[in-house]
This record gives structure tokens, C-alpha cells and sequence, in this order.
């Protein structure tokens, strides 16, 4: 994908190039159960660039690298404003939009990486790795919460509300603007509940955020 099209894609037609992805882990408690884990006292914050990026209704093509990549649904919100050391109660202020994307994570990589006590970028970052749906403006969408869905060919993987989530959005942007500043166009992954799994060639993968805005991606 160019770097011209890396852009977020507003349901009114507005395009805002993509910064950077910050991406928020274990923030849901059951998915951390069920990845043998616990949600830490502080955030796991990860990034992803903005080649990552596809829009709604593409295609993305499985790492040759890997053999275990799985889906994440997540709530994506989507910075309008330069922000440093915001206050949770201003923290909407700054937010343009959300939508639903999907953290694809080369999980065996992953697993080899943190095992040997090395970074695991590779294994979250790379090319295709973050789908994500038009964004929908704040002033429509309101602040939540929302329900979050997943299905692969059909069947429902990920069901969950953001209202679950072990750190609000606005806590999540407070926190991320008192360590980076965040710019307009850069966007939080805000983290997955249970159920992730594998995904093969030939799969479907539909999200959804409540009914504000949906996200179709096939896999190759």
C-alpha cells in the first residue's frame, strides 16, 4: 500500500493520514486468563506502524514467517488533536473518531520471542497486521460503550463490551500523552477479550463495533 492511502477514512468522506498505532495488551481480564497471564499494574504498550494499516475489504496475506497468526478484535480510537500530559477528564477532547480493527499476531513468533526474553514487534507489526474500519467522528459515535465482534466464516469467535475493559479510554490516552505525544492521525489499539484463534487462507473475518461500523478482511 502507498503511503498516500494510509489514511483514515471518516464515514463523512474526511481522510486523515496515519501516524502511529499505539496498541494497549491484557487490558481485557479474560482474555489475559486464557493467554496464561494476568492484566499488569501498568499498561503493555506496543506499536505498530502505519504500514500495517488496511482499509475495509481487503485482502491480507498471511506471513510465509508464520504458521499460527490470530485474530484481535479491538475498540480503534483515533487522535484528532496534539495531546501531551491530558488529564483524563479532557481526554475525549482529542479524540476524532473510533472504529473496530483487528490486531493479527503472528502468535508462535510471538510466543519464540518472549520465551527468549526478546522483543516481539515482529510478531504484531508487520505488513497488513492492523485492518481497521472507517472511523466513525466522536460527535456521532459518542464515548461508548460498545459491544465488540468477531466471526471467521460465519462463526463468532469474539463477543464482548468495551464497558469490560480493565482501563477506559480516557485513562489509556491520559496515560500514553504523559510518556509520547500523541499527534493527529496517530490511533490506540485499546486491547482484545477472550477468544482469539487461528486464521488460515481462504478465511472471512468480519468485526463489528455495536452497529456504528463494520470491518471485512479475507485472508490469503
Amino acid at each position: 500500500m502507498s503511503t498516500d492511502q494510509r489514511a483514515w477514512t471518516f464515514a463523512d468522506g474526511t481522510r486523515i493520514p496515519i501516524g502511529t498505532m499505539y496498541c494497549i495488551g491484557r487490558n481485557y481480564a479474560a482474555h489475559a486468563r486464557e493467554m496464561g497471564a494476568s492484566v499488569p499494574e501498568d499498561p503493555i504498550v506496543f506499536l505498530k506502524p502505519p504500514s500495517a494499516y488496511r482499509p475495509n475489504g481487503s485482502t491480507v496475506e498471511l506471513p510465509a514467517w508464520s504458521s499460527d497468526v490470530h485474530h484481535e478484535v479491538e475498540l480503534v480510537v483515533v487522535i484528532g488533536n496534539l495531546a501531551e500530559h491530558i488529564a483524563p477528564k479532557d481526554a475525549w477532547s482529542v479524540v476524532a473518531g473510533v472504529g473496530v480493527g483487528l490486531d493479527l499476531t503472528a502468535r508462535d513468533v510471538q510466543t519464540a520471542a518472549k520465551k527468549a526474553g526478546h522483543p516481539w514487534a515482529i510478531s504484531k507489526a508487520w505488513n497488513g497486521s492492523a485492518p481497521v474500519s472507517k472511523i466513525i467522528p466522536v460527535s456521532t459515535a459518542g464515548h461508548g460503550p460498545w459491544d465488540l465482534t468477531c466471526d471467521v466464516n460465519g462463526t463468532v469467535r469474539q463477543h464482548d463490551t468495551t464497558a469490560h475493559m480493565e482501563r477506559s479510554v480516557a485513562s489509556m490516552i491520559s496515560y500514553l500523552s504523559s510518556v509520547f505525544t500523541l499527534e493527529r492521525g496517530d490511533c490506540i489499539f485499546t486491547g482484545t477479550p477472550e477468544g482469539v484463534g487461528p486464521l488460515r487462507p481462504g478465511d472471512v473475518v468480519h468485526a463489528s463495533l455495536s452497529s456504528l461500523v463494520h470491518l471485512t478482511v479475507s485472508i490469503t
